[in-house]
């Protein structure tokens, strides 16, 4: 591990992210959609949690549907720095690819955690009353959580040749994540079949620390969710690392 290259890695990637201001931009509007659209519009919509609303009670879903977003289409730079010099230098470069992905992924961490903390503000101003302690448990829980969908974004980023082909990959994976961890409903009264495929679903846990720190109320425990999120970011690490190993610069 070259912690000066990991350094030099985060600090291009910050350099980009504030460089390209639409994109702190875009990204949040399809959660505001969910949250102040479907969360308002549904009237009729009860919340499982006594003393929420519907809308406060998917507040915490749709937070980790912005982490999921913004970490997981980092990987499209990946693609981009294949198509640039800037790739075949890093890989000509005396570093491990575990320095190589390790930099990259904090780099796409970055992201998610800006993204995560602008929807905290606007959501305890409008949507569901934070004190600074559960912001800062929020902003705690996203750093594992965003590393986790970063690797698996970094990962496919690494086997794919064309951003067509990512864009595909990632529609058919990131709305079952989303909509199979529960953050529009409660898995508990899911039916059997949801439950089941909801356990394999890394976002699952993340949305249901967000949910007990928030609401005081999950599915799980705080000790499943943290042993389960830590789990997946080990497993992203070794895929991803592995994934970087067979990386080759390609035009």
């Amino acid at each position: 591990m070259n912690f000066n290259a990991i350094y030099a890695l985060l600090l291009r990637e910050a350099k980009i992210y504030f460089r390209e201001k639409e994109r702190i931009v875009s990204i949040l509007i399809s959660p505001l959609l969910f949250l102040f659209v479907m969360g308002r519009g549904m009237v009729s919509g009860t919340s499982p949690v006594p003393g929420y609303s519907y809308q406060q009670f998917i507040f915490p879903g749709i937070l980790a549907m912005v982490i999921l977003f913004t970490s997981i289409t980092y990987g499209l730079y990946i693609i981009w720095d294949k198509r640039l010099d800037f790739l075949k230098e890093v890989l000509a470069a005396p570093i491990s690819r575990t320095t190589l992905f390790i930099g990259k992924s904090l780099g796409g961490m970055l992201g998610a955690v800006i993204e995560t903390l602008l929807l905290l503000i606007i959501g305890a101003v409008f949507i569901l009353p934070l004190n600074p302690l559960k912001v800062a448990l929020c902003l705690a829980v996203s750093f594992p959580v965003s590393y986790m969908i970063t690797n698996i974004g970094l990962t496919i980023g690494a086997k794919m040749k064309s951003m067509e082909g990512f864009g595909l990959i990632m529609s058919f994976l990131t709305w079952p994540l989303f909509f199979f961890s529960g953050a529009l409903f409660d898995i508990s009264a899911s039916e059997p079949y949801i439950k089941a495929i909801s356990l394999f679903d890394p976002v699952t846990y993340s949305v249901d620390l967000l949910r007990i720190i928030m609401l005081g109320h999950g599915a799980f425990s705080v000790w499943i969710d943290l042993g389960a999120i830590l789990v997946f970011c080990l497993a992203t690490t070794i895929v991803g690392v592995s994934a970087f190993g067979k990386l080759q610069q390609e035009k």
